[in-house]
């Protein structure tokens, strides 16, 4: 028997707080296409040095690079916003803005999920998944 989190948001962001903690490189989570979009946020705002989608039987693994061997991992503090007993929606002009730009929140929008910058550039609200700094 198997347990699996009803939130997998929430799983991910544990583990790869828990792998900056104790020193890893790298961490591998089950894969699904929200956990995707997620990692190609933080790939495309430098937060993370990459991804990789590895394809095994029975379900597909999603491997997450957080820094490169020697370096700190850029990430200082990654926090859930919204969560499955109260969800937080923002409209384009309301979108937060985490320790003075410095870090981002990811928000999912009915494009995709997509950093605040380009939320608001694109004139879009949606549901705040995460916040990184």
């Amino acid at each position: 028997m198997s347990l699996q989190s009803t939130d997998q948001i929430a799983d991910l962001i544990t583990r790869i707080r828990n792998a900056i903690m104790v020193g890893k490189n790298t961490i591998r989570v089950p894969a699904s296409k929200l956990k995707v979009s997620i990692a190609k946020g933080l790939e495309n705002t430098r937060f993370i040095s990459g991804y990789q989608l590895i394809s095994k039987q029975p379900r597909d693994i999603l491997e997450i690079t957080i820094n490169e061997v020697a370096k700190p991992a850029r990430i200082n503090e990654i926090a859930k916003v919204s969560k499955p007993g109260r969800r937080i929606y923002v409209g384009a002009d309301e979108i937060p803005v985490i320790k003075s730009g410095r870090g981002i929140v990811l928000i999912s929008t009915p494009k995709g999920v997509m950093s605040g910058q380009e939320a608001k550039k694109n004139r879009l609200g949606g549901e705040v998944l995460i916040k990184v700094w």
